[in-house]
């Protein structure tokens, strides 16, 4: 700042040296400019840095250590030759002034009011520091034998009791005093703990790869292990109780292959009488129990020319008379007489029975009687 000013200063045409001297006799100002106004009341204004932690009295709001303000520096007083100088300064954040002074006697600065201090402050000697000698003290022991005498006793017993704390300190720092050594055994200790780390990042590594994981993975402790040592993960049913519901379900399971069903017109009818797909019971393939009309799907029809099984004596007499009839008409007409197949009669084998003779029954589930239609009309 000072260059600066010094340099590029305009002087009028009317300025006389011999008159004016400097510039600042021409302007009739001081070189403080504005820090110089009450200069006539002993007041200069300097830039304050606060001294320690304090608790502004006007807001209540802590003002840190280091915190400068634009405060009034007065003189109010010397101690022994050293001025006493007094501060004051307006809180940044309310309207309250502050007043502070400073104490050449305990090197300090004193608030005068406007804040509180905030107590940081020790004892040295109750810290075992290192006390500054005082000036009275300092004069006794110049001047004084018995008394320098007696300060000296009570240093040596004071060297005395500190000797083990400084004997500790010296081996603490011996351990270290050979710095290459030291080193190397460190940067050993990081290689080894770099290659441990490097291998359990490759471990998670592929583990997220595996799993398909893009979280990153913890350490393991050992709680976890106790717990996973705990756990135990099986299926519901083991490979023997698989393979023994396998064999039951072969094992009960039809030798024959499912009924088809008849084409054309025997088609129809099963699907109006629901019976299309119907499984005939392993039972009655197996032969343990007798096989009756139900279990073949078999519908009992009544036609005009039954069989005589399935109509009363009576019925069955006249039948044969008919029969009989007919067989004579077509005798003498000269007509063939057809005989009707045994499928017409609703005969059931019995339990003795070839097992092609049961599977050719079974295939059908419904036998139809159509064997007197063709002579029917051939009659008519």
């Amino acid at each position: 700042m000072g260059e600066r000013k010094g340099v590029n200063k305009y002087y009028p045409p009317d300025f006389d040296p011999a008159k004016h001297v400097s510039l600042n006799k021409y302007r009739n100002s001081h070189p403080l400019r504005e820090r110089a106004r009450k200069l006539s009341q002993g007041i200069l204004i300097i830039r304050f840095e606060m001294p320690y932690n304090i608790w502004c009295d006007g807001c209540k709001n802590h003002i840190g250590m280091g915190v400068r303000y634009n405060a009034e520096k007065k003189k109010v007083g010397n101690y022994y030759t050293t001025p006493i100088y007094r501060f004051r300064m307006k809180c940044h954040l309310c309207v309250n002034y502050i007043e502070m002074q400073t104490d050449p006697a305990n090197c300090d600065y004193v608030i005068v009011s406007g804040a509180q201090r905030k107590e940081e402050r020790w004892d040295m000697q109750d810290n075992e520091q290192i006390l500054t000698t005082e000036h009275e003290e300092k004069k006794k022991l110049e001047t004084d034998a018995m008394y320098r005498l007696e300060h000296g006793t009570v240093d040596q017993s004071k060297l005395q009791r500190a000797i083990p704390t400084l004997s500790n300190i010296q081996e603490a720092q011996s351990a270290w005093k050979d710095d290459f050594a030291i080193n190397s055994m460190l940067r050993r200790k990081f290689r080894e703990e770099k290659k441990i780390l490097q291998e359990e990042e490759e471990k998670d590594l592929a583990l997220q790869t595996k799993a398909n994981l893009s979280i990153p993975l913890v350490q393991e402790t050992e709680e976890d292990r106790r717990l996973a040592a705990l756990l135990k993960y099986h299926s519901l049913d083991s490979y023997e109780d698989k393979q023994k519901l396998k064999r039951t379900e072969i094992s009960g399971r039809s030798w024959f292959p499912p009924a088809q069903a008849p084409a054309g017109k025997a088609t129809d009818t099963l699907k109006k009488l629901g019976l299309a797909g119907k499984a005939v019971p392993p039972k009655a393939l197996t032969g343990g129990s007798h096989i009756t009309i139900g279990h073949l799907g078999i519908v009992r029809r009544k036609s005009r020319e039954g069989p005589e099984s399935l109509r009363s004596p009576g019925e069955s007499m006249e039948h044969g008379a008919q029969t009989g009839g007919q067989s004579r008409d077509s005798a003498a007409h000269g007509t063939p007489q057809q005989s009707s197949p045994v499928a017409n009669g609703d005969v059931l084998p019995a339990e003795g029975t070839a097992s092609t003779s049961c599977s050719a029954s079974l295939s059908s589930s419904l036998v139809a009687d159509y064997s007197n239609s063709s002579s029917d009309s051939e009659v008519d």
